[in-house]
């Protein structure tokens, strides 16, 4: 969406945003005696209003412009202008409808604004107004974003260049996250050791409170001088807390916005390509920097890695005809490798990334890789292709088919002259991501970032699953894939506004599984007592095919393989109880569908054992008579007593009459109770 200002001010608006903001009103003789940014954040999603105010001190009118720059993640929600007492207020509107009347007005020398594009991450609004003499305008400019996790922490960017000293200027931002922050750091990349004590920081456990507010005196770049320090990125930078679940859902006013970011994945072996153009386009500092971009690249390879190297003009040429361990020995030789690539000739893109799908494949084929490691090619180029294959369509099917979906594709576009919507596609096409690097002197730091972005992929086709009966109007909830650091937010609204709490299931492919294939089923439960269900259930998805379901009232359904169900339920014991505990009682529903082979401390009775009781008498209380039980060919004494029964009544269970076995079981079980006493639910020994 745009922005657009009739001379009656109905206007439309628009950005896409990441938080960050660029003021400047100029001309001389128009004072800006008021800028303040004051930023609301509540569980990702930001609200920002910008509010500056400007002084015509002329004796005539005066055009006074005003300029925020608005990241591309963003969104425009109000705009609007005070001009001597009457607001004049915008409206929103689609972005190609806007920039149509915006050039209308400015024909016929109306007032107008309109969002541009500008910088790598920005988008420029900007809108300018003739002030009468001696009078003063307010601008007020309100955006929202939801804010993206990156390298395990979200930031809050602002930029500020006033390009003078400003009576009253002002940043603070009130953050409330409900997990929990686990830290909060604030900085200005202009900010001078004087200035560093006016950042001010409250963090309490769920709230932050950041405020900068410099004086006159305290902006100048000097005693009586009139330039300001005031030029550079105010950043905010935090994390919330994660539990050892699989999500975090929060419900306002008949929405929710699952947040899902498992802390708990282990790290997953990759193996990589890295294709590098060495064209004639790659001359000069983009070689230089590719160069240094790769040395670092290769240190941060863990030795259970496999890595290769491509590089191409017209010419295909590889580092070694396969992919290698990343040991060190192997890095030090590829690092030689990569200090002696030099430029020339034309870009064969299909060519290189043949090569590359080749390598992989016979390895793979060979395998050579474990079971649970990841597979991915980065290409890095800055040109269009004009030698081999041409056709950038043709080079997509090319490479899509060759892929056949066994790996990722991660395209890297360097400089103004690439064709980026080809490589964009095409990375798409292969379950990957393509970024532009721009050129400037920080590329070699911007190459390292994307990499380091994708680097840890942890999952694969990650789909969220939500009650079809329950909720409706959701934005995406399959993903690609899920990289270490990062973040998937879905919302959607609720059918009942008075749900506070409901079922999610997670399915991914199971970097985490040991089985090649097998899907990761999870489900995420809001209630207190969740933990000890999700703990469990994840241990259960690490191994099986397991598919399971949490109820409110604490049970757990867990079924195996799509056939054997089995019910897990959570027995609260009176807390002064002198040994008892709280425990898990599993039950089986299924006992029919179990081999008579199976085995273990429940196995031994799916299919009933024989028995007789006989010689009742009293016990040691009243209301529980003891018994001598024959089973086994031996003699027991077990005790009445009374038992929940979850055979029907999976929800509730019934009371049913019982016998306990003293003495740990002995007699009834094969072998010692210690013989199934183990660490873990999966340990054999």
């Amino acid at each position: 969406m745009s922005v657009y200002l009739y001379p009656s001010f109905s206007s439309f608006l628009s950005a896409t945003l990441f938080l960050s903001l660029f003021l400047h009103l100029s001309l001389s003789q128009v004072e800006v005696y008021s800028v303040k940014v004051a930023c609301k954040v509540a569980s990702r999603f930001a609200h920002t209003v910008i509010t500056s105010s400007a002084l015509n001190k002329a004796n005539s009118s005066q055009e006074v412009f005003f300029e925020v720059d608005l990241p591309k993640t963003a969104f425009i929600t109000n705009f609007s202008m005070s001009i001597e007492g009457q607001t004049y207020t915008g409206e929103v509107k689609e972005k190609e409808k806007a920039k149509k009347q915006y050039q209308k007005a400015v024909s016929t020398g109306q007032t107008a604004g309109l969002v541009k594009a500008s910088g790598r991450k920005m988008e420029k609004f900007s809108v300018s107004v003739n002030i009468a003499a001696n009078s003063n305008v307010t601008f007020i400019l309100t955006y929202e974003e939801l804010l993206q996790r990156k390298l395990g922490q979200y930031e809050i960017m602002t930029q500020v260049k006033p390009k003078q000293l400003v009576q009253h200027f002002e940043i603070v931002a009130d953050i409330y996250e409900p997990q929990g922050i686990a830290f909060l750091d604030a900085y200005g990349t202009f900010i001078s050791n004087e200035l560093l004590p006016l950042v001010e920081k409250t963090v309490t456990d769920k709230k932050a409170h950041i405020s900068f507010c410099p004086t006159m005196d305290q902006q100048r770049k000097c005693p009586g001088c009139d330039g300001t320090l005031i030029d550079g990125d105010f950043v905010i930078k935090y994390d919330v807390n994660r539990a050892e679940t699989l999500g975090d859902i929060q419900i306002v006013n008949g929405y929710f916005v699952h947040f899902f970011a498992p802390p708990d994945l282990p790290r997953v072996p990759k193996n990589v390509v890295f294709v590098i153009d060495r064209s004639g386009s790659m001359s000069g500092n983009k070689m230089h920097q590719t160069r240094e971009a790769m040395l670092t690249i290769l240190n941060d390879l863990h030795e259970d890695d496999y890595f290769g190297i491509v590089t191409f003009d017209h010419h295909i040429s590889t580092w070694k005809g396969s992919l290698t361990k990343a040991t060190t020995g192997n890095v030090s030789e590829a690092k030689g490798f990569v200090k002696g690539i030099q430029h020339s000739g034309y870009t064969d893109i299909n060519g290189a990334l043949m090569k590359a799908v080749d390598i992989m494949m016979k390895d793979k084929q060979a395998n050579k890789f474990t079971e649970r490691s990841v597979s991915m090619i980065i290409l890095l180029t800055d040109g269009m292709p004009n030698s081999g294959v041409s056709s950038t369509p043709q080079i997509q099917e090319n490479v899509r088919d060759a892929m056949g979906g066994n790996m990722s594709l991660f395209c890297l576009g360097f400089g103004n002259d690439v064709d980026y919507s080809f490589l964009d596609v095409m990375s798409r096409q292969n379950q990957g991501l393509a970024r532009r690097i721009y050129e400037a002197s920080d590329a070699t730091v911007q190459l390292q970032g994307f990499y380091e972005e994708v680097a840890s992929p942890l999952l694969s086709e990650v789909d969220l699953h939500y009650p079809d009966n329950l909720v409706n109007s959701l934005t995406t909830s399959h993903y690609k894939q899920l990289f270490n650091g990062s973040e998937i937010v879905v919302a959607g609204r609720l059918t009942d506004n008075s749900l506070d709490n409901f079922l999610v299931e997670v399915f991914a492919k199971g970097v985490r599984n040991r089985q090649t294939g097998t899907t990761q089923h999870a489900t995420l439960i809001l209630s207190s007592e969740r933990q000890l269900f999700i703990s469990l259930c994840t241990s259960l998805c690490t191994h099986y095919d397991v598919q399971y379901n949490v109820t409110k009232d604490r049970s757990l359904t867990v079924t195996l393989r799509d056939s054997v169900r089995f019910v897990v339920i959570l027995h609260k014991v009176w807390k002064q109880h002198p040994y008892h505990q709280d425990y898990l009682g599993f039950y089986t529903l299924d006992s029919h569908l179990l081999s008579r082979s199976v085995h273990g401390l429940l196995g031994q009775f799916y299919h009933g054992v024989q028995f007789e009781v006989r010689d009742m008498r009293p016990g040691e209380e009243p209301e529980k008579p003891d018994a001598t039980m024959l089973v086994k060919g031996q003699e027991l004494t077990v005790t009445r007593g009374w038992q929940r029964d979850f055979s029907w009544d999976v929800k509730n269970g019934e009371n049913v009459p019982c016998w306990f076995i003293h003495s740990n079981g002995n007699g009834l079980i094969d072998g010692n109770h210690t013989d199934y006493i183990m660490s873990g639910l999966f340990k054999t020994v």
